[in-house]
């Protein structure tokens, strides 16, 4: 389950079909246990500033742009769309805890996972469910219930594997167990993006202003 706040500090790397690598570093901001998220980017250069606020479990998203100054509303399904063109969704970013009430759960049999013993979970989109995906199945850890795999189907044909997440190098921060490196493998287009923790602090007070239209992006 998501924490109440969270504060982190994220590289982002995305590997192309040739190997070709694009870096992005962003500072990001969570609240209300990950139905608030922001996105502010720090490097390369040509993006440093940009800023993205999604409320709602990302079903509402409002991105700032330095340039040009300005803000703009994102359309209802930017949801489903990559996030600077990574394999990772607005949805994936900024969902928090909508697994929750967005999907229902059934227990497989249990499974040995990239070395760890794990509970193998399947989530199903119910009918109150605007989620990419028809399914999700977990294999969590029993001993910390970090997930270590998880595997996303498609919305239209639950049988294709879009793409699978995989969390490594578990580390405690604030207590808490915490993957501090992901892998997210696109299995149709065959693309890999890394998402790298850098700091992470959890529960800290953040003010309430930075998940404003006003606020996210200064």
């Amino acid at each position: 389950m998501n924490q109440e706040t969270c504060w982190g500090v994220i590289k982002l790397t995305i590997v192309t079909t040739s190997g070709k690598e694009r870096e992005f570093t962003y500072e990001s901001f969570s609240a209300d246990k990950g139905e608030k998220n922001v996105i502010k980017y720090t490097a390369p250069v040509r993006v440093k500033g940009q800023a993205t606020l999604m409320l709602n479990n990302a079903d509402d998203i409002w991105a700032y742009y330095p340039r040009t100054d300005r803000i703009r509303k994102l359309a209802t399904h930017a949801k489903k769309q990559k996030m600077q063109g990574s394999d990772f969704t607005y949805e994936d970013m900024g969902s928090g805890n909508s697994f929750v009430t967005d999907f229902d759960t059934e227990r497989l049999d249990d499974e040995k996972t990239e070395g760890y013993s794990c509970y193998k979970i399947v989530l199903r989109q119910n009918k109150e469910g605007s989620s990419n995906y028809a399914k999700i199945v977990m294999r969590v850890i029993k001993d910390n219930f970090v997930p270590v795999v998880i595997d996303y189907y498609d919305e239209d044909d639950p049988e294709i594997c879009k793409k699978r997440l995989t969390q490594s190098d578990i580390k405690n921060v604030d207590s808490i167990p915490t993957p501090m490196k992901m892998v997210m493998h696109n299995n149709l287009d065959d693309t890999d993006t890394k998402l790298e923790i850098i700091k992470c602090k959890y529960n800290i007070h953040i003010d309430k202003s930075r998940f404003t239209q006003r606020g996210f992006y200064r």
